[in-house]
């Protein structure tokens, strides 16, 4: 006679993102990324997701989304007052709910010491080192600096998304206590063309960079690069502009009439196709580890003109093309304007790097390994 056995189901609680489905950044997407594939293969996954703006009354619920619940965490008022409201809330739902925390991001360390009281071990995404992005002013670099030595000090696990990352975290910490595992995203073999037709775009016959309009992206250097010059193609910017922001006005400024603004896109179709077919992908982060659109950029198959830093080279690899200022990026862009050889190279090994360290599924196998409580070498 056989016994039935019943099955518990590891939890996992992800905190420290606006939550899923991804409509902001990077942080959001790979918490998509990864609450779906635990739970189709048995996990039991909870997504903290911030709601602004909300009501006197309103209390915490849960929604099903593809089989993730998604824990809605009501709060009054928005910005950075409101992302720290919404974290200590949702840490001290988590303390209550129990099941491995995974904390995405160290912005509000200082509430950790609370999800150390549970059974579970402690894992935290360090993402990028915050407190040196030049954006900051000296009091939120202090706030940053402070959050990022409590959250190393009370993670059981660091993740590191990159080589760099993984060094500065064992300058302060035992190395066992940090893991290196970087983003990873979908090979695009092929896309429809007619998403960047319907934009007034021609196949091979236009630049592309996804960013947030922030002065650490280079953003006005690549505008400025760009439009020195008639160059008979376009330059495609996505993000979202503020009209009260200086920085923004002064990137709209500097661009020529072949500049586009779409704004944001999230549609990832869309951006399946505009990466498909572009002729080059610019990426001007100077600050951070892995970055997720990179990434996404080398997955379908585009030849990277980046800021040239330890950062961009690891994860673009040897056979792109780097810039060091607005003069070097504007002669990257008059010799590869037609010199249809090396952007052909630079293609193929953006796929060979691709599926070398990024491919999506090997990322992930690779947390789960890890929440898993095995030793993990990425």
């Amino acid at each position: 006679m056989l016994m039935s056995v019943s099955f518990s189901p590891k939890r996992l609680l992800i905190l420290g993102t606006r939550g899923v489905p991804a409509a902001h950044g990077g942080f959001e997407t790979f918490a998509e990324q990864l609450s779906t594939y635990l739970t189709a293969r048995g996990w039991k996954v909870f997504v903290y997701c911030q709601q602004d703006n909300a009501a006197p009354g309103d209390a915490i619920r849960e929604e099903t989304w593809r089989g993730v619940t998604r824990i809605i965490v009501p709060v009054r008022g928005e910005g950075s007052v409101g992302s720290i409201l919404f974290d200590w809330a949702s840490v001290r739902d988590a303390r209550k709910r129990g099941g491995i925390p995974l904390v995405l991001g160290y912005n509000t360390g200082l509430f950790s010491p609370w999800l150390l009281l549970g059974k579970e071990k402690l894992f935290i995404n360090m993402d990028g080192i915050e407190w040196k992005r030049p954006k900051w002013s000296l009091p939120i670099r202090a706030w940053f600096w402070l959050n990022e030595r409590i959250a190393m000090y009370c993670g059981d696990v660091l993740f590191a998304d990159h080589p760099e990352i993984a060094r500065h975290l064992a300058k302060s910490v035992a190395a066992r206590k940090v893991t290196m595992i970087p983003y990873g995203g979908y090979l695009v073999d092929t896309a429809p063309v007619e998403p960047i037709l319907a934009m007034g775009l021609e196949p091979n016959g236009y630049f592309l960079t996804v960013c947030r309009i922030e002065p650490e992206n280079s953003l006005l250097e690549i505008v400025r690069a760009f439009s020195r010059t008639r160059r008979d193609r376009k330059l495609v910017v996505l993000g979202k502009f503020d009209p009260a922001n200086a920085y923004h006005n002064a990137v709209r400024a500097a661009a020529s009439d072949e500049v586009l603004f779409p704004g944001p896109i999230y549609d990832q179709a869309v951006l399946a196709s505009l990466r498909s077919h572009v002729r080059l992908y610019c990426h001007g982060h100077t600050v951070g580890g892995t970055n997720p659109s990179l990434v996404e950029a080398l997955g379908a198959g585009c030849p990277i003109l980046a800021q040239n830093n330890r950062f961009n080279s690891w994860v673009a690899g040897p056979d792109q093309f780097y810039f060091d200022d607005e003069a070097s990026c504007a002669a990257l862009f008059d010799s590869l304007a037609d010199d249809d050889a090396r952007i052909a190279r630079a293609r193929a090994g953006a796929r060979t790097q691709f599926r070398r360290h990024f491919q999506l599924e090997t990322i992930l196998s690779a947390y789960e390994r890890a929440l898993s409580g095995e030793s993990v070498t990425a």
